[in-house]
């Protein structure tokens, strides 16, 4: 099936002469143009907890986001993973050098945990670190790799979220860190390969040199062949100017990004205290451009009637989940206001205009600027889902902090 898959997307590359199959990445930059293991063809979404509950984690949490995914129509809409991250497990291996969950938090154990995730029609993510610890120093999997990934295998697991605290830099005299990296990436990556299990696997070198340009271009070099998504910035927390940090920080990274592939920006703070709707509503839609992951880390189960309507925005998700897999490039820039364009897989473009200034601004922007021809073009509004006609101009009122989202396909 993987190969079949392969085969597909290879076959429709060559078809299309897209830029995405060959030649827009940059030179000393060869990635895949597709996912390395035939998974993740579009960005994970789902849950993951810790930009809202860090290590405060346990059995029950994770059941009631389950049912709560399930209950407010959340699963049907994409957010099928279900991840725990750090915490979860007893600080020492047990004596056959197993890691062992923590009995008082997940007194059921991670197996059972699993399996009813996956009767509610979810999927399974879990926390490790290719370290000697976590970044909360429990047990990480270096020294111990497949023996984790087949433990992880029979618990059901269906996404690995692996960290990089407490690199083993020191087994590699003479190594730099993108080539520890890659070697310890490479592993388990080849180890979730062959447990028999598809295993999405989400990892994070490029966030540990995140301001280092040579570093972090040479740890996107190799990034793509061995994993499905990356993390590229700081943990996002619920504040605005961490939401417009993380964006600008992988609002650039577009010519690495491709199915199975994902530049990933961190966890969506819709839901939490600390930034206004707009600003919310705000970081859904430029994720959703950035063909980031959606993974929702709030209390599910308390979300406000206006935070669950952007989060279940169909229109916006389907910008996100596009299978043409091309990340939005900032194609123009106004004052503060930065202008956003993304190619769709049936010839329409997702077009955003993003205000980062803090007041209101009009702005307008000719439709050749976001890579069409001059012609007649329907304009949705993905927000308040009007709908208009242009032949040159797309005009909107932004207020501060907002976003104005589109999607420009050629009018009939």
């Amino acid at each position: 099936m993987r190969t079949l898959t392969r085969v597909i997307l290879m076959l429709a590359c060559f078809l299309s002469g897209l830029a995405m199959c060959g030649g827009a990445y940059a030179a000393g930059a060869p990635l895949p143009a597709h996912s390395y293991n035939g998974l993740a063809l579009t960005p994970p979404m789902g849950f993951n907890n810790w930009a809202h509950y860090e290590c405060k984690l346990n059995e029950q949490l994770f059941v009631d986001t389950a049912n709560t995914l399930v209950s407010t129509g959340l699963a049907k809409l994409g957010y099928r993973y279900v991840n725990i991250d750090d915490c979860w497990m007893e600080m020492q291996r047990d004596a056959a050098g197993e890691l062992v969950p923590n009995p008082k938090l997940f007194p059921h154990g991670m197996r059972w945990l699993g399996d009813y995730l996956h009767s509610k029609g979810l999927k399974f993510g879990i926390y490790e670190d290719a370290g000697y610890m976590t970044c909360q120093k429990a047990p990480g999997m270096y020294g111990h790799i497949e023996q984790d990934v087949r433990t992880f295998a029979s618990w059901g697991v269906d996404y690995l979220k692996l960290d990089y605290c407490y690199a083993p830099q020191d087994q590699y005299p003479g190594k730099n860190f993108s080539q520890v990296a890659q070697i310890v990436y490479t592993r388990v990556s080849e180890a979730l390969h062959h447990s028999g299990r598809d295993i999405v696997f989400s990892c994070s070198p490029p966030a540990y040199v995140f301001g280092k340009p040579g570093e972090f271009a040479e740890v996107m070099r190799w990034i793509g062949s061995v994993c499905n998504l990356w993390r590229t910035d700081d943990d996002i927390y619920a504040a605005w100017k961490s939401v417009v940090a993380n964006y600008a920080g992988n609002v650039g990274l577009a010519k690495y990004a491709f199915p199975g592939g994902w530049n990933d920006a961190d966890m969506l703070e819709v839901g939490n205290p600390g930034m206004s709707l707009t600003e919310q509503q705000s970081q859904f839609s430029l994720w959703a451009m950035m063909a980031s992951p959606l993974l929702i880390s709030t209390d599910v189960a308390k979300l406000s009637p206006a935070a669950l309507k952007i989060l279940s925005n169909a229109d916006v998700i389907a910008v996100d989940q596009d299978p043409l897999g091309r990340q939005a490039s900032i194609v123009k820039q106004i004052g503060q206001v930065d202008i956003l364009s993304r190619p769709l897989a049936d010839g329409d473009h997702a077009v955003a205009l993003f205000n980062k200034g803090e007041r209101p601004e009009k702005i307008s922007v000719n439709i050749m600027a976001i890579g069409l021809r001059p012609g007649r073009y329907q304009l949705e509004n993905l927000w308040s889902k009007q709908v208009s006609e242009t032949r040159a101009m797309i005009s909107v009122e932004i207020p501060a902090h907002g976003v104005g989202l589109y999607r420009v396909s050629a009018a009939h």
